[in-house]
């Protein structure tokens, strides 16, 4: 198996005297769609936090390409090339497509207090990145909040993935989607994953995971309930590693068979 890009061992997180995570092991190499599954409180958005640099483990180690690393802030973790795409995504709706991918990194021309934006060079870039994650902008400079959830999601993507990310974490980024924007953002993380970027995709949906994942792994109330490839593991069996196995069981028997 190819060396992971990061690796997480036996990471622990407490806030006082509750344990948000306990033990989490996780890691990803590139090329591949390492999905990792929760339902509400199961400890994602923690974890989130500790691999994006926001926050510090209280115990445990982080390897980026098997150097063991202490992330301070998530600039640091943005350098070693990790980049999240939060729910949010931080963009400025009434901004156009070019600022917002952009957003700070503006290209400029010219020398010393002359320097200025370089428009067309800006505008060429966002379009063309944008092409190769699928996505036919009319213009560059039309205002982000003219554009579909999904296409939005596509901008972040394509930003991370333009600014160099190793690892782009993509927390939860179908979740307020419907059907065919949903299609559009599974479609961009496969040609994410196909450029040999590691792709971590949070979620809570079992039918998307299973439509872009190499490989799955459950967190539970902070624990981790394994890790499965493609093809060891059904989604019947992800949803009740989810919630918890026999609690499902017992519902699904309360409820005739229809959960």
């Amino acid at each position: 198996m190819t060396a992971p890009i990061v690796r997480m061992e036996a990471i622990e997180k407490h806030f006082g005297n509750i344990i948000a995570l306990a033990g989490v092991s996780f890691d990803v190499v590139p090329g591949e769609c390492h999905c990792l599954l929760g339902d509400n409180g199961a400890g994602k958005s923690t974890f989130i936090k500790i691999m994006s640099g926001v926050q510090r483990p209280s115990a445990g180690q982080i390897f980026v390409e098997g150097q063991p690393t202490t992330f301070r802030n998530p600039r640091e973790a943005m350098n070693a090339g990790i980049a999240t795409v939060y729910q949010d995504l931080a963009m400025i709706t009434l901004m156009s497509v070019t600022r917002n991918f952009w957003m700070g990194r503006e290209p400029t021309k010219g020398w010393g207090p002359f320097r200025r934006l370089d428009v067309k060079n800006a505008e060429r870039i966002t379009i063309e990145s944008m092409r190769s994650m699928g996505i036919n902008l009319r213009e560059a400079d039309q205002a982000v909040g003219t554009l579909s959830g999904g296409e939005r999601q596509t901008i972040a993507i394509a930003r991370a993935v333009h600014f160099g990310a190793k690892v782009l974490i993509l927390d939860e980024p179908t979740s307020a989607l419907g059907v065919r924007q949903t299609a559009k953002v599974l479609a961009t993380i496969d040609k994410v994953r196909k450029r040999g970027v590691g792709v971590v995709f949070i979620t809570h949906n079992v039918r998307h995971a299973m439509a872009v994942g190499d490989r799955f792994t459950v967190l539970n109330r902070g624990r981790t309930h394994g890790t499965a490839k493609r093809g060891e593991i059904t989604a019947e069996e992800l949803q009740n590693l989810m919630a918890g196995g026999q609690e499902l069981e017992a519902l699904e028997g309360s409820l005739a068979g229809t959960v």
